[in-house]
């Protein structure tokens, strides 16, 4: 007798299913189809699915169905929509070469929860947050409910999976502890350097993987000499100090938008946008990071009050309401180049980041 998928497991099989190309079938809900990965390259559909953010970028917020911010958006338009009319609709790097776009109108979302999910889905796989809505001839879909995201969130709790010592640069007495969830593919890990101590508060840096700025030397962000500043500075910390420190390595590229969404919100920069303009454009939020698990993390290491290394109150404030108590902030700020001027001008005037 064959037992029925789970929830967790129907929206993991969900994930992998749009990362193929293949459509989802919500329970009481709509057959979605993902615009960008989509192999059934016949199928049309009368309707498609965006996001608030990209649906103003497409001047549709002045219409009452478009106009929350942050909420799934539901497009019509004057005929059915084919996968090669759909895509520069979802893609915003296809802006200039398509700029005569519409007119749309934006239609009422009877079914909100399962459209929110869609989107969510869509930012977990990575993929452009637009979908084809109930498209002919789109294919076998993958069956699941709107609230199997939430089961698949909770259906794993994060262990710490092994630990090793790991000689680096900054410290040759640096331990590396790896941590893994059933509900997430991403393999975190932390770097603990100095003596684990209880008598002492750990200075802890949470640094979100950025493969283009920590491994490439990217001069586009600040991310590589503030990885370097900040083992140092833990270095520092556990040499002459006394203390410990805790580097959290998040594998979260782009701030939680995937690491192909980032690069094409570096192609959106290139044309003149800023980074949460860039975001916004793709139809993504500008902080997708998941800040309850490095405050599990934290958990798992013991390290319940810590003193965080950043200059990002909003930082703080997500640790905290995550359950970590941050007694002190410590300033983390790196020299800028001409390259990434514009971005640490933005993080400053948009996300809130402090000058120390």
């Amino acid at each position: 007798m064959t037992t029925a998928p789970s929830p967790a497991r129907r929206a993991a099989q969900a994930v992998d299913a749009l990362r193929h190309g293949w459509p989802l079938a919500f329970a009481d809900g709509p057959v979605l189809l993902p615009v960008e990965t989509a192999i059934a390259h016949e199928a049309s559909a009368p309707q498609m699915l965006i996001s608030a953010a990209r649906a103003a970028t497409l001047k549709l917020a002045n219409q009452r169905a478009a106009a929350v911010p942050h909420a799934p958006v539901l497009i019509a338009g004057g005929a059915a929509f084919t996968l090669a009319e759909a895509l520069p609709i979802a893609d915003p790097a296809l802006d200039l070469a398509n700029p005569f776009k519409g007119p749309f109108r934006a239609e009422e979302l009877a079914w909100s929860e399962t459209a929110t999910a869609a989107l969510e889905l869509a930012r977990i796989a990575g993929i452009l947050p637009a979908f084809l809505v109930n498209p002919e001839a789109a294919g076998e879909a993958q069956p699941l409910a709107a609230g199997d995201l939430a089961a698949y969130a909770a259906s794993g709790a994060l262990q710490i999976v092994t630990r090793a010592r790991l000689p680096v640069s900054a410290s040759e007495e640096a331990e590396i502890v790896a941590f893994r969830s059933a509900a997430d593919l991403r393999e975190h890990v932390a770097l603990i350097i100095g003596q684990q101590s209880g008598d002492r508060l750990p200075l802890v840096r949470l640094h979100s993987e950025c493969l283009t700025g920590d491994i490439l030397g990217s001069l586009k962000c600040d991310c590589g000499p503030q990885l370097d500043a900040a083992l140092h500075a833990m270095a520092h910390e556990a040499r002459d100090q006394g203390g410990w420190g805790v580097l959290l390595y998040m594998r979260q590229e782009g701030r939680g938008i995937g690491l192909i969404n980032k690069l094409r919100a570096y192609r959106l920069q290139d044309q003149g946008f800023d980074t949460v303009e860039a975001n916004q454009r793709l139809g993504l939020p500008d902080e997708a990071r998941d800040f309850p698990v490095a405050a599990r993390m934290l958990e798992l290491l013991g390290a319940k009050t810590i003193r965080l290394l950043t200059n990002n109150p909003a930082k703080v404030t997500a640790l905290e309401a995550a359950g970590v108590n941050v007694a002190e902030r410590v300033p983390h700020q790196l020299p800028e180049n001409p390259h990434n001027a514009r971005y640490l001008a933005t993080k400053r005037d948009k996300s809130g980041h402090l000058l120390r």
